[in-house]
C-alpha cells in the first residue's frame, strides 16, 4: 500500500522538526487510518496517544478503497467506489477529540474520472489512482495521477496499462504495482514523466509461493518491500504475508520476466496469523511493525504483526475486529 512519511529528524522522548529553529513544532504521532466497502466508515487512531482510541466516522461513501492522511492538512482521502471520485475530509483529529461520529465532505475530484477504484498512492501533493478492469469501464485498467490543492483534485494524467491491477507505491519518481490475479510486481521507472495514454512496465518479476498478489508496500529506511497475498478469494486461512529484505539489490538482480525465490523472503502464514485474504497493508519503520488489513477472515479485522526474522505461523501483536475493512495507510511523523 501505498504509505508516506514525513522526512524529520524524530526525537523519541521530545519533539520533532523538519528543518530550522522557525519550523513548527510537532508532537511525534503514529497514525493509522482504515476505510470499508460495507459500513460507509473510516477509522482513525493515534497509536502514540495514551489511552490510544479509536475514532470510526460515517463518510460520504459506503464503498471506499485506496485510504491516505496528511497529518499536515488533517485530511483524509478515499478513492470513493460509491460516488467514482477522490474524496477529501478535513477537520480529523478535531472530530477524534470531540467524538464526533461523522466527517464532513471538504472537497473532491471530478465524478467518472474512474471506476472500481482500487488503491491509490500519494507523492507530496498527488495521488495516484488504480482503476481496475470492470464492464463499467470498459475492461480498461487505468492509472491516474491528480494533483491536490486546497480546492479539490486535478485530473494531471491519465494512463491504461494491459494487466489488471490492486496495489500500488510510489517510491520517489517510480510507481510499483502488484498485477492481480498473479504472484507478479512491475515497476514503471520515472512513471510521472509519461505522457498520458498506453503505458508498459519497465520491469516484470515474479514472487515464488504467492498466489494472488494483493497489498504493498515499500520502506526505504528498511529496504524492505512487503506484500500481501490473497490467495482464494474465497477462502478466509490460506492468505499471506511476504518480506524481502534488502529489496533493492533482489530487485535490480532479478531478470525481467525472472522470479525472487522463496530464499530472498520472510513469510508469514498459517491459522494463528488470522490471515486469509490481507488486501492492504502498511508499516512503521520506527517499531518495525506491519499493520494490515484483513478483508475476509471474522469479516474484516485490522491487525499488526512484529517484523519476522524466521518465516514461520506468527501471531499477530494486535487484533481488532472491523467490518470490511479494504485498505490502511500509516504514517509516523
Amino acid at each position: 500500500m501505498k504509505k508516506l512519511f514525513i522526512s524529520c529528524v524524530f526525537i523519541a522522548v521530545s519533539l520533532s522538526s523538519c528543518s530550522n529553529d522557525n519550523s513548527p513544532m510537532y508532537a511525534p504521532e503514529l497514525i493509522v487510518v482504515t476505510s470499508s466497502n460495507t459500513s460507509g466508515k473510516v477509522t482513525y487512531v493515534d497509536l502514540l496517544k495514551s489511552p490510544t482510541m479509536v475514532s470510526s466516522f460515517t463518510i460520504s461513501s459506503l464503498d471506499a478503497e485506496g485510504i491516505s492522511y496528511d497529518s499536515n492538512s488533517d485530511n483524509i482521502i478515499v478513492a470513493s467506489r460509491t460516488n467514482n471520485r477522490l474524496e477529501a475530509y478535513s477537520g480529523v483529529k478535531s472530530a477524534a477529540e470531540s467524538n464526533a461520529t461523522t466527517l464532513s465532505l471538504s472537497f473532491s475530484g471530478s465524478n467518472l474520472d474512474f471506476t472500481n477504484a482500487r488503491e491509490t498512492a500519494v507523492s507530496g501533493d498527488k495521488v495516484i489512482v488504480a482503476q481496475d478492469q470492470l464492464a463499467s469501464n470498459g475492461l480498461v485498467n487505468k492509472l491516474l495521477v491528480y494533483q491536490k490543492n486546497a480546492m479539490g483534485f486535478t485530473l494531471l494524467n491519465s494512463y491504461t496499462v494491459d494487466f489488471k491491477l490492486w496495489g500500488i507505491h510510489m517510491e520517489g519518481n517510480d510507481l510499483y504495482a502488484v498485477v492481480d490475479l498473479t504472484s507478479d510486481l512491475v515497476v514503471f521507472k520515472d512513471f510521472m514523466s509519461n505522457a498520458s495514454g498506453v503505458i508498459s512496465a519497465t520491469k516484470r518479476v515474479s514472487i515464488e509461493g504467492i498466489v494472488r498478489t494483493h497489498g504493498i508496500t515499500y520502506s526505504a529506511k528498511d529496504d524492505l518491500m512487503i506484500l500481501t497475498d490473497v490467495g482464494s478469494a474465497t477462502s478466509d486461512s490460506d492468505g499471506g504475508l511476504v518480506f524481502i529484505k534488502k529489496f533493492k539489490s533482489v530487485f535490480a538482480s532479478t531478470p525481467n520476466m525472472g522470479t525472487i525465490a522463496m530464499e530472498n523472503q520472510l513469510r508469514i502464514y498459517g491459522p494463528n496469523s488470522q490471515l486469509g485474504n490481507p488486501v492492504d497493508v502498511g508499516y512503521d519503520y520506527v517499531s518495525n511493525t506491519t499493520y494490515v488489513a484483513e478483508r475476509l477472515n471474522g469479516g474484516g479485522k485490522v491487525m499488526s504483526f512484529a517484523k519476522p526474522t524466521i518465516s514461520g505461523d506468527t501471531n499477530p501483536l494486535t487484533v481488532r475486529t472491523e467490518a470490511g475493512v479494504t485498505s490502511i495507510f500509516v504514517i509516523r511523523r
